[in-house]
């Protein structure tokens, strides 16, 4: 069936763009990236082709983790600028016809939000019950923290009240109890205020502990996911085409049970983290096999719901899904030495000095990206090829300042480099060589690459919208596939390895009478009879055809 008004579901060919405001760009000279160095930027996101802006924290916080320890939901932090600010963020965003959302973190708080505060103190003070508690010493639960080199159980014991609350995360973060229908009506009414200022949504941080919940408190709460659809239903009321967008890193068969199923009115898309990790195992290997496994496993959803995919994330790049034989092939290839792997299951490095910064292979994997089925999110400094700081804690290597020239803090801020969120990254990635000022200016550049990469991305409606299938060929290092929707169809081949191949593929209900049109260089390739075709692949190469058949108005 032809689906001729998409529009409230702008979310499906989106490019989402992911950036910290913190160190984005510093606008008043303090060292700290701010809301006024964001609106300077809005049309650099613009050029580049970004339809979706995603917020990390701005909230106040009490800086243990970057940002999601947050102490007022209701607020911004005032080094980064005030309200007043961000709606002229969102005001600007929207002119450039870009939507804005925000991360909703409401799994925990920061231990010196004033709820807390009141919590620690009594266990007859009305906020008690926003936190979850229990009397007993607990069992050793050191295999269910997440961050197992800074915690060693989920709970911690408080005095004032003589019992132990559950953190998750830091212990300075203790985990909100939506089993309490106050939490749930305060968490309905963060959700209101953010988006009466002018959000399109939010993305959904620790979706799955968030709608935990413990012992005999169970049924007060007793179906979270009816609460889950409850939120997207406010979310659709108030904005009528708002998203809501899932961190769930769980396997496939429950991840679709936060997509509320064939009904699809949960979380309107979630992050393909499996995908992501077995595209890394498929590049350590140079087989594509891992990738199209998990492409071929991923579950069928509802017309409202879509996989949103990655490469890089603002977390650690988590391999938790790959065997521990896998892993440590990741590992290896990509982060061989202790200082790059983190807790054990992840790596704190960007793509390109993973890939030794070849440029082939960092093309081929961003273009791989954006031809799989899904809505591509890109992370901060993804499009000019920033690199890490292994210097720098944990995370916070991948989440150094952003590089705007070759200048002085890579054009960052003015302020003394001691002020800065973090040190900028220095070596063979560093601004001198790695900066939008001069890439912008450089055809050949990566940022051009991209922002032709996201024009072919959004003329393509096959990759959103469409269905999809892998294409068989003979060579193990090469993936290719096709997505069709409506009338039109697109096959994408990518080389994972360094040698040229030919790749001989089968289109169906192709023929002679067809013409396959390239759409990242010039040129055409025959299609012979019963839709035989030959491509030619340099190393790591990569090429994206159009299908267009005989009597086609299409532009290609």
């Amino acid at each position: 069936m032809r689906i001729t008004d998409t529009s409230d579901l702008w979310w499906k060919t989106a490019v989402v763009y992911c950036l910290d405001v913190e160190t984005y760009l510093d606008w008043n000279g303090d060292g700290c990236g701010d809301f006024a160095g964001l609106a300077q930027r809005i049309d650099h996101l613009a050029d580049l082709g970004v339809t979706c802006l995603w917020l990390m924290p701005f909230y106040p916080t009490a800086e243990r983790d970057d940002g999601y320890d947050i102490t007022d939901f209701y607020g911004v932090d005032p080094r980064l600028g005030t309200h007043g600010d961000l709606v002229e963020v969102i005001r600007t965003a929207n002119d450039r016809g870009m939507r804005v959302i925000a991360d909703l973190v409401v799994n925990h708080t920061s231990a010196e939000h004033p709820w807390f505060q009141r919590a620690r103190q009594s266990r007859d003070d009305p906020f008690h019950d926003f936190y979850v508690w229990r009397d007993d010493e607990p069992p050793d639960t050191s295999d269910q923290v997440v961050f197992p080199d800074q915690e060693d159980s989920i709970w911690t014991y408080n005095e004032p009240t003589q019992e132990w609350y559950l953190h998750r995360f830091y212990k300075e973060q203790p985990d909100l109890n939506v089993a309490d229908p106050r939490v749930r009506d305060e968490v309905a009414k963060i959700m209101g205020f953010w988006l009466q200022l002018g959000l399109s949504g939010f993305r959904v941080d620790a979706v799955p502990f968030f709608l935990e919940t413990q012992g005999d408190q169970d049924d007060r709460f007793p179906e979270p996911h009816q609460y889950l659809r409850a939120l997207r239903s406010l979310l659709g009321r108030r904005t009528g085409d708002g998203i809501l967008l899932g961190e769930v890193n769980l396997p496939h068969e429950q991840q679709v049970t936060f997509f509320g199923g064939e009904d699809g009115d949960e979380l309107t898309m979630l992050f393909d983290f499996i995908g992501m990790q077995a595209l890394y195992l498929s590049l350590a290997r140079t087989d594509a096999a891992p990738l199209g496994k998990a492409l071929a496993q991923r579950p069928a959803v509802s017309p409202d719901s879509q996989w949103a995919t990655f490469v890089r994330n603002h977390d650690e790049l988590t391999l938790d899904k790959l065997s521990d034989d896998e892993r440590q092939e990741v590992f290896a290839a990509f982060g061989p030495d202790e200082d790059m792997q983190v807790y054990g299951r992840g790596l704190r490095r960007r793509l390109p000095p993973m890939l030794d910064g070849d440029p082939r292979r960092i093309r081929m994997v961003y273009s791989l990206l954006f031809s799989l089925p899904g809505t591509p999110v890109l992370f901060y400094g993804e499009e000019i090829g920033m690199g890490e700081d292994l210097d720098a804690e944990g995370r916070l290597a991948v989440r150094t300042p952003m590089q705007w020239t070759s200048g002085p803090n890579g054009g960052f801020s003015t302020a003394d480099p001691d002020a800065l969120p973090g040190p900028v990254v220095d070596g063979g990635f560093a601004p001198e060589f790695v900066n939008v000022a001069d890439q912008r200016h450089d055809p050949d550049s990566l940022l051009s690459f991209m922002k032709l990469l996201i024009r072919r991305y959004r003329e393509s409606p096959e990759l959103g919208w469409g269905t999809y299938s892998i294409l068989e060929q003979p060579h193990p290092e090469v993936f290719a596939h096709l997505c069709s929707w409506d009338d039109g169809t697109l096959v994408a081949v990518h080389n994972l390895g360094p040698e040229p191949r030919v790749v001989p593929l089968a289109l169906d209900d192709c023929g002679a009478d067809h013409r396959l049109v390239d759409l990242l260089q010039p040129g055409e390739t025959p299609v012979g009879e019963e839709g035989a075709v030959e491509l030619t692949l340099d190393g790591y190469g990569h090429r994206w055809l159009r299908v267009v058949a005989p009597g086609s108005r299409r532009l290609v």
